[in-house]
């Protein structure tokens, strides 16, 4: 029984309107653990447009992203954003703006920045310490914003942390983590108290192997997690009902893993009335006819429909104004990644299929009239990071391996985590028209060959987000990538 939004109870009830389940089972409505949805490349309504269908009900946000670009505006935006969605939206504090003293964003949020937002009704804590080592040498200002989260929740960000180091970092009053890559860490976080995230994002396939910790014992101290989701993995594959069906696939039981998108995330962060079906609860739920498959057929947000076969029906709103633009990068000579060679052997960022972190390798030096080159023959590529914010100037110049490119060069400026732009290609007069590209049309992402333009994704807010809909937006990313895999790239998605 619901009435005016809430589940009045369970039972016998006389309704105005009864609807017929037909033996359809009863799901919560999910709630994400962890995302940026700048990672989507949509807006906060068009989001919410995209994952209702797909069953979810709320989701817990760091707007991570937008604040290295646009500081406490882009926060604010993403908040306001929220408003006119039935979605509900819970943002957690970017504790990390920059995420190092090594990198050159847009703004810096110190602990009294955040202190301005952390009683909003809809902040639900601080977001990731990814400044590990800060916390861990007891970085004054790093426990200072720790310490904001005091009755909300902090979450934490430590990717192969163990022993001492890990316990020191729990001590700094972090409570939760989504950076674990093998069973073995995240039960060393899970044993330490940490609650862990489960993640199955689009550049981050981490689900298969932790299911291997879950027990009946422990999962209530596990939740599933995004953190980041292309929009075309929203559109073919899903959002949480996705991370469900793999997480049954690889053994943890249909009724944990839906505890684990629901139940368990609103505890831990302390969304009251919210992930079950019961008497007091929000009436969030869907009808599907199966929990392995977990196909949404019917969704409900607060008693009404809001998507129905996949479709959204609900109502929502155009966001607000986005902050100014953001680009503002000073001219790039012809010569903007000439490198002079320093010697035989060279280090190379070596990427990781399937992971976000990367290793450290060395190579010998691919060197053309004593100039440093790429050598795509042996998937070295050149890739620089210039500085999209202040106008400075600054280029920074390395050697990757693993994009495989043969052609050409792609760019973006999508560039974790101070999103300046990033290019990499076979020559640098081919990484220069990309990146002159994407300073033309305002940010986004593009692929060049023959110093051309073969596709464009414009991000005209902060660099970040499409304000197209969805569908449009899928259209233009599957155009990309499709240019990117013409150049020999050996990744689905070389720009996440």
């Amino acid at each position: 029984g619901v009435y005016d939004g809430v589940i009045v109870g369970l039972g016998e009830y006389q309704g105005t309107e009864t609807v017929d389940a037909q033996g359809a089972l009863l799901v919560p409505g999910f709630i994400e653990a962890h995302i940026h949805v700048e990672s989507t490349l949509l807006t906060v309504p068009e989001f919410a447009r995209a994952v209702l269908p797909r069953g979810t009900a709320g989701a817990v946000i760091d707007p991570h992203e937008i604040a290295n670009v646009h500081g406490l505006p882009g926060i604010q935006y993403m908040l306001d954003s929220a408003r006119v969605t039935p979605l509900d939206i819970f943002v957690m504090l970017p504790s990390c703006v920059p995420a190092t003293p090594f990198e050159s964003s847009a703004a810096v949020l110190n602990a009294d920045d955040l202190a301005t937002l952390i009683n909003h009704p809809r902040v639900a804590g601080i977001g990731e310490l990814m400044n590990f080592p800060g916390v861990l040498n007891g970085d004054p200002e790093m426990l200072r914003r720790a310490a904001l989260a005091a009755g909300k929740v902090a979450d934490g960000h430590c990717p192969g942390l163990s022993g001492n180091a890990l316990n020191a970092y729990i001590l700094a009053g972090v409570e939760t983590d989504h950076e674990s890559t093998s069973a073995d860490e995240a039960l060393e976080k899970l044993r330490k108290g940490l609650h862990v995230h489960l993640r199955e994002g689009s550049a981050e396939h981490n689900l298969a192997e932790l299911a291997r910790i879950i027990t009946p014992a422990n999962a209530c101290n596990a939740s599933l997690a995004s953190d980041d989701r292309h929009p075309d993995d929203l559109v073919e594959q899903g959002h949480l009902d996705h991370s469900v069906r793999v997480a049954i696939a690889n053994g943890i039981p249909p009724i944990t893993a839906v505890q684990m998108a629901t139940i368990n995330t609103a505890r831990m962060y302390k969304l009251a009335h919210m992930g079950a079906i019961a008497p007091g609860y929000q009436a969030d739920f869907f009808l599907t006819d199966s929990l392995e498959e977990c196909r949404p057929a019917v969704c409900f947000k607060r008693g009404r429909v809001v998507a129905r076969d996949g479709v959204c029906v609900a109502q929502i709103g155009a966001p607000p104004p986005p902050p100014a633009a953001a680009m503002n990068v000073a001219p790039l000579g012809d010569d903007a990644f000439a490198v002079r060679a320093a010697g035989n052997e060279v280090r190379v960022i070596e990427l990781v299929p399937g992971q976000i972190i990367t290793k450290a390798a060395t190579a010998p030096a691919p060197v053309k009239g004593g100039m440093l080159v790429s050598d795509p023959g042996h998937d070295l590529l050149k890739i620089a990071v210039i500085e999209r914010h202040h106008a400075t100037g600054r280029i920074g110049v390395g050697l990757v391996r693993g994009l495989g490119l043969q052609r050409g060069a792609i760019a973006s400026t999508v560039a974790h985590d101070a999103h300046n732009i990033i290019v990499a290609g076979v020559s640098d007069r081919e990484m220069l028209a990309a990146a002159r590209a994407l300073v033309a049309c305002g940010g986004g992402f593009v692929a060049v060959e023959h110093g051309a333009v073969q596709a464009c994704l414009p991000l005209p807010i902060a660099g970040l987000m499409s304000d197209r809909p969805l569908a449009e937006v899928v259209a233009a990313q599957k155009t990309l990538l499709a240019a990117a895999r013409t150049l020999g790239g050996a990744l689905d998605n070389p720009f996440m």
